[in-house]
């Protein structure tokens, strides 16, 4: 049975001659989110020129074999469950039938864990891997990548709480949530620094398990912001309309975040694959793919190769 959950969703826009890293500006939109395992998977038409550059043996195959790591029921709305909890859906899948249906092949999704996603990428498993892979300077060693989305962090607060965060000013004094040992606790470590340097109050840090005592906090007022990544924290404000996002932040500050389709090294794929991602762009196509799961936000006006990513420290 098909079922839609539509709510009024705050999308934060990031212009291309704004600051890369932060952004506060916001935009109202509707979204719908099909969580029916027999949706329909948006699609584009073949390009010709651009399979011709594919690899022979991908070609002949008629296959893309994609792996991703939403094993477990995954996290929405990047990869997880559809309702008969079988039926692997989100914005990266459908991002993978897009991009094989430029090249004219037929996507075969695996999930699987995060771990044994790289793993089966090193074994050619997967040609592939769509799996919110943000790129960085150590993975490039080993990957290549064809961009497709921007990595951000969303500062969520209490729906109605006045606050906008575009840099370390804003969280000085404030009671802040992040999970240990992330990217996002990294970000507000610095930020603490520069608060302390610029003479303000730091940010007080709270830690917590579970995401469910996390919006406990939040909605009690024992804290104020909570900084996640932004696709959890859109289909969060989305379907549960109490939180709302007041500002997001690069998931590889001070560089801009990227995420990118990510294949092994050398094997020939990624070239193709961003020329399907920029037809797609082209088209429209891909911009109804982050319509439909509420990521215009992360929209990218092209698919780069290799770009600089998360410095190695």
């Amino acid at each position: 049975m098909k079922r839609l959950l539509v709510l009024s969703l705050a999308l934060f826009t990031l212009a291309a001659c704004a600051d890369p890293q932060t952004n506060t500006s916001s935009k109202a939109s509707e979204v719908a989110f099909d969580t029916s395992a027999k949706q329909e998977h948006v699609t584009s038409a073949k390009v010709d020129s651009i399979a011709a550059e594919l690899p022979a043996a991908v070609r002949e195959s008629g296959k893309l074999v994609v792996g991703n790591g939403s094993a477990g029921g995954g996290l929405p709305p990047l990869g997880f469950t559809a309702d008969d909890n079988k039926t692997p859906i989100g914005v990266e899948i459908d991002i993978a039938y897009l991009v094989a249906s430029v090249l004219g092949l037929q996507a075969e999704i695996d999930t699987t864990s995060w771990e044994n996603l790289f793993l089966g990428l090193d074994s050619g498993k997967y040609q592939v891997g769509i799996s919110n892979i943000g790129v960085s300077e150590l993975r490039k060693e080993k990957y290549d990548f064809a961009t497709y989305r921007l990595g951000l962090h969303a500062f969520e607060a209490k729906k109605g709480s006045g606050l906008k965060v575009a840099g370390p000013a804003d969280i000085s004094g404030k009671t802040v949530a992040v999970s240990s040992g992330t990217l996002q606790e990294a970000i507000l470590l610095d930020w603490n620094k520069q608060n302390v340097a610029a003479g303000r109050k730091p940010a007080n840090l709270k830690y917590y398990q579970q995401a469910a005592d996390t919006y406990l906090a939040l909605q009690s007022g024992r804290i104020d912001l909570y900084l996640g990544p932004n696709p959890n924290a859109s289909y969060h404000v989305a379907t549960q309309g109490k939180t709302e996002i007041v500002g997001t932040v690069s998931s590889s500050y001070p560089v801009q975040g990227l995420v990118g389709i990510t294949t092994k090294k050398g094997d020939g794929l990624v070239k193709p694959l961003a020329d399907a991602l920029n037809a797609a762009i082209a088209d429209g196509s891909y911009a109804k793919v982050l319509a439909k799961w509420g990521l215009q936000a992360e929209a990218v006006p092209k698919s780069l190769i290799n770009p600089p990513g998360l410095p190695k420290k």
